[in-house]
C-alpha cells in the first residue's frame, strides 16, 4: 500500500487526509493542534455513504409540470436523474422565465454561510456573483446566529455589526489583569471547535487554561453547568432561560441603590443613564427592579444577586455574554443591558476587563482581534435593493406583499418565485419546520446545490451534485485565524459532481455572461492569482511565500494586526472627546433617542425587562412544563456532517440525544437511553434520554443539526424520527428592531415513546429514476 498524506482544512481545523489509490483511508489531526476536534477523522464514513448526491436529479412533479402548491410535493416526491447538459439546460431556462415574467426580485439568493471552507469556493460569494451579473436577487440581511445583536449593537456602541470583536479583551489580557469573569450563557468549549473559514490549530482551550491559572475567577449564569469547562471551577447560578435581561437589571439596581456604579465613566462616556435609571428604581411603572424583584423572575437568590452586584464592583470585571441569549424574545434586550451593566461596574475600558460577546463561540473570538486582508471572489453589486432579514423567509414565502418593521425601516416582502439555495441548510436552521415545510410549496422553483440527500436536497425541484472540500483545490483563511491553510485536492468528486464554480460557469455560458463570471481564469487560475493578491496587498512586511512555496509547505503565517483599533474602549475612557465612538452622541448609548423615535412597543428606547411569550413562568407552562434550549452540537458543525462518524457515534438507537433532569426523568418514568417522545402544539421529534443534573429542572436540553427526518415528508404535524428540535421552536421574530429568530424561547413536554420506533431514514435517498 502507498499512501499519500495531504493537508485538508476545514471549519473545525486543519488535519492530514491518508490516500491510497485515490481512496480516503484516514483523517487524522495535526501534531502541533493541543485540541483537535474530532469531527475531522468522522468525515471518512461520509465522503462515499449512501446519501450521496451522485447525478443531477429533478423532482419528478416539477419534471412532469405539475402545479405549484401541493401541500406534501416538495419532500415527499421521487427524483429523477438526468444528464449535466439537460439539468443546465432547465435552470438557466427557469431563471430566464422567472427574470422575465416576474423581474429580477423574483430570484432568492438562498446562501447563508457555514458552507465548506475555502477562500475561492465560497458557496455563497459564488452563488451571489452569478446571481448578480445575471440581473440580481432578493437577499438577505443578518445571521441566525447573531441577528438580534447584530442590529443593535451599532445603535448602542456603534460601528459595524461585527466590530465588537476587536474591541473586547482577548483571552491574554484577561489573564494578565481580569479578577472576575460572569458569563451570561455560559462558555461551552464545545462552540470553539469551528471558525468561520477555516482553522490551523485551536487556542481557546489553552487560552481559558491560561486565565484560571492566572487566578481569575469564573461564574456561570445558565440552564447548563456545562456551559463552562470543568477546569475553569466556575460557580454555576442556574438562571431560568430567557430571564438573563432580569438578572442584569437586579444586578443594576443593586449598584445603583448603594452607589456602587461608576458615576465618573457614566458621565462622560455614556449619554442616558439618567432615564434609564428612572426605569430601574420603579419612577414610572411603580417596579423597583431590585434583587427580590429579579430573584423572583430568574429563580436566582436575592443574596446571590446582591453579591454579584458587590463582586463586580469591587472586583477587576468582565461581563460576557453568549450568542444563545439572544436566540429569544426580546433577544436585543440582554445584549443591551450587558453593555449597560459592564459600564456601571466600573471595569469598562480597563485592560482585560469589561465588557465582551461571544467568547469561545468560535475559536476565534478574544484569541485575536482580527488578520490582515486575505482575498477572496470578487463581489459584484447587486442590482435589486430588496432584501428580507434572514429569518423571516418562511414569512416571506408566505405572505408576498406584507410590509413589516426592521431597524427603523417599512420592509415589503417581495414575491419569491425561485429560490436558489447553495451552501447552508435551511431545514436544520429554520425554526418551526413544519411552518417551513408550508411555506416551501409556494415559489415556482426551487434549486439547491448538495453533496447529500439531506432534507434540504428532498424538498428542491432540481438538486445539483457539488464536490465537498476534499474534492477540489483552495485554501483556507479563517476569522481572526493568523494563518492561511492548502487545501489540495484530496480525491476525485464522487459521480458526476461538480464544484460550485464549474456548474455556476456553465450555467453562466448559457445566459451570456462567461466570461465575466470566470474573468477568463480557471479554479486552479483563480486560486492562485487569490494567493498572489494576498501577497501583495500585505507586502514585504507580511513575507509571505509564493504561491509554489506555500503549496508545498502547506501553511503560511500571517502578521499579526496591530491597533489602535476604532471604537475602542479604553480610549473611550481616557478621552471620550478625542476618540467618540461612531454613535450620534460619540459615546455609549444607554438610552437611544434613534431607537426610541421608531416607537417599538417590543423594544424600547433603553434596556427593558419584558416577559417572553414562551418561559417557564408563562400560562403555557402549565400544558408544556419544560424549556427546550437548542443549542449547538458538540458532534458536527451545525448539520455538517450529521452523516459523519462523530456525530453518528453520538445517536442513541439512531437518534439524537436529549438531557434531562434526573427529577423531571423520574416524574415521567425515564430512564437513561430510553427513547422519548417531544413535543408540543408546533410538532414532535423522538430523542434518546441522557439524565444528567448538568442541566436544571424544568430544561431539556436538544441540539440543532440532527437531518430532519419527518414520518410523512411534506405533511405538516408529522413526527420526525431523528432529532431536530426545530420541530419544535416558534417561527416568530424577537422584535420589530430586528426581526431575528427566537429559536431558544419554546416550551414542550418529554413522554416516553410507546409502541415501535420508526426506522431513521435521514440518510436514505429519495427513489430515483432515470
Amino acid at each position: 500500500m502507498v499512501e499519500r498524506r495531504m493537508p485538508v482544512a476545514t471549519h473545525w481545523g486543519s488535519f492530514t487526509a491518508v490516500v491510497d489509490s485515490g481512496r480516503l483511508v484516514r483523517i487524522e489531526p495535526r501534531g502541533d493542534d493541543p485540541a483537535p476536534s474530532p469531527i475531522g477523522p468522522g468525515m471518512v464514513t461520509a465522503a462515499d455513504d449512501s446519501a450521496r448526491v451522485l447525478r443531477p436529479a429533478v423532482r419528478k412533479g416539477w419534471l412532469n409540470g405539475l402545479p405549484r402548491a401541493h401541500d406534501t410535493a416538495r419532500g415527499a416526491d421521487a427524483f429523477v436523474e438526468v444528464s449535466w447538459d439537460d439539468a443546465i439546460t432547465l435552470v438557466s431556462d427557469e431563471l430566464r422565465r422567472v427574470r422575465s415574467q416576474h423581474g429580477d426580485s423574483a430570484v432568492f439568493g438562498g446562501s447563508y454561510g457555514w458552507a465548506s471552507a475555502g477562500g475561492f469556493h465560497n458557496a455563497q460569494g459564488q452563488l451571489h456573483r452569478f446571481l448578480a451579473l445575471g440581473g440580481g436577487y432578493t437577499d438577505s440581511r443578518n445571521t441566525y446566529s447573531t441577528a438580534a445583536l447584530e442590529v443593535i449593537l451599532p445603535h448602542v456602541i456603534g460601528g459595524h455589526p461585527w466590530s465588537y470583536q476587536s474591541r473586547m479583551p482577548m483571552w491574554d489580557e484577561i489573564a494578565d489583569n481580569c479578577e472576575l469573569v460572569v458569563a451570561f450563557g455560559g462558555l461551552a468549549l464545545k462552540n470553539s471547535q469551528i471558525n468561520p473559514g477555516g482553522l490551523a490549530r485551536h487556542q481557546t482551550q489553552d487560552l481559558q487554561r491560561q486565565c484560571r491559572e492566572a487566578g481569575v475567577r469564573f461564574v456561570n449564569l445558565s440552564p447548563i453547568r456545562s456551559d463552562t469547562a470543568g477546569f475553569l471551577d466556575a460557580e454555576w447560578l442556574p438562571v431560568i432561560p430567557n430571564t438573563d435581561t432580569a438578572a442584569m437589571l437586579g444586578i443594576a439596581h443593586t449598584m445603583l441603590v448603594n452607589g456602587w456604579h461608576d458615576e465618573d465613566f457614566l458621565r462622560r462616556c455614556c449619554i442616558g443613564f439618567d432615564r434609564f435609571a428612572s426605569y430601574l428604581v420603579g419612577e414610572h411603572d411603580g417596579i423597583p427592579k431590585d434583587a427580590a424583584w429579579a430573584a423572583e423572575i430568574t429563580g436566582i437568590s436575592r443574596e446571590t444577586i446582591t453579591d454579584l452586584a458587590r463582586r463586580l464592583t469591587t472586583q477587576r470585571s468582565l461581563i460576557m455574554v453568549n450568542y444563545a441569549v439572544q436566540r429569544a424574545d426580546h433577544g436585543e434586550q440582554p445584549i443591551w443591558m450587558s453593555v449597560v451593566l459592564a459600564a456601571m461596574a466600573g471595569s469598562m475600558g480597563r485592560p482585560g476587563c469589561g465588557w465582551g460577546a461571544g467568547y469561545a463561540t468560535m475559536d476565534a473570538t478574544g484569541v485575536a482581534r482580527g488578520r490582515p486582508f486575505v482575498a477572496t471572489v470578487p463581489e459584484v453589486s447587486n442590482p435589486v435593493p430588496d432584501f428580507i432579514p434572514v429569518a423571516r423567509i418562511a414569512d416571506t414565502l408566505l405572505h408576498p406583499g406584507k410590509t413589516i418593521d426592521y431597524d427603523g425601516r417599512r420592509l415589503t416582502f417581495p414575491e419569491l418565485r425561485l429560490i436558489y439555495w447553495c451552501g447552508g441548510n435551511p431545514f436544520h436552521h429554520h425554526q418551526d419546520l413544519h411552518r417551513l415545510t408550508r411555506a416551501w410549496q409556494t415559489p415556482d422553483t426551487v434549486v439547491v446545490h448538495e453533496a447529500w440527500w439531506n432534507t434540504t436536497a428532498k424538498f428542491a425541484d432540481i438538486v445539483l451534485p457539488v464536490a465537498t472540500s476534499l474534492e477540489r483545490a483552495d485554501f483556507a483563511a479563517g476569522f481572526s485565524d493568523p494563518h492561511i491553510v492548502a487545501m489540495p485536492k484530496v480525491r476525485d468528486p464522487a459521480g458526476e459532481s461538480r464544484t460550485d464554480h464549474q456548474i455556476f460557469t456553465a450555467l453562466a455560458s448559457r445566459l451570456g455572461y462567461e466570461q465575466e463570471f470566470t474573468e477568463s481564469r480557471s479554479e486552479t487560475e483563480w486560486v492562485r492569482h487569490l494567493y498572489e493578491q494576498t501577497r501583495a496587498k500585505l507586502g514585504d512586511d507580511a513575507a509571505l511565500p509564493n504561491f509554489d512555496d506555500f503549496w508545498r509547505s502547506s501553511t503560511a503565517e500571517l502578521p499579526a494586526l496591530t491597533g489602535p483599533f476604532p471604537g475602542s474602549f479604553e480610549a473611550l475612557r481616557s478621552d471620550p472627546q478625542r476618540f467618540a465612538l461612531p454613535t450620534p452622541s460619540g459615546r455609549i448609548e444607554i438610552f437611544s433617542e434613534e431607537i426610541d423615535s421608531f416607537g417599538y412597543d417590543d423594544c424600547a428606547g433603553h434596556p427593558t425587562w419584558f416577559e417572553p411569550m414562551e418561559w417557564l413562568r408563562a400560562d403555557l407552562s402549565d400544558r408544556f412544563p419544560l424549556h427546550l434550549i437548542s443549542n449547538q452540537p458538540a458532534s458536527r458543525l451545525h448539520s455538517q456532517y450529521d452523516n459523519g462518524g462523530h456525530s453518528l457515534n453520538s445517536k442513541i438507537h439512531g437518534r439524537e440525544p436529549v438531557t434531562i433532569n434526573p427529577l423531571d426523568a423520574a416524574s415521567r418514568g425515564i430512564e437513561n437511553g430510553m427513547i422519548v417522545r417531544v413535543y408540543n402544539d408546533r410538532g414532535s421529534c423522538l430523542a434518546g434520554a441522557v439524565l444528567s443534573d448538568n442541566v436544571m429542572p424544568g430544561v431539556v436540553q436538544l441540539s440543532t443539526g440532527a437531518w430532519w427526518d419527518p414520518v410523512q415528508p411534506g405533511l405538516s404535524g408529522t413526527l420526525d424520527r431523528h432529532g431536530n428540535p426545530n420541530v419544535l421552536t416558534a417561527d416568530r421574530p424577537c422584535s420589530r428592531l430586528s426581526q431575528g429568530p427566537s429559536a431558544l424561547s419554546a416550551l414542550v413536554d418529554v413522554e416516553l415513546h410507546g409502541g415501535p420506533f420508526p426506522d431513521v431514514l435521514a440518510f436514505t435517498p429519495p427513489n430515483l429514476e432515470q
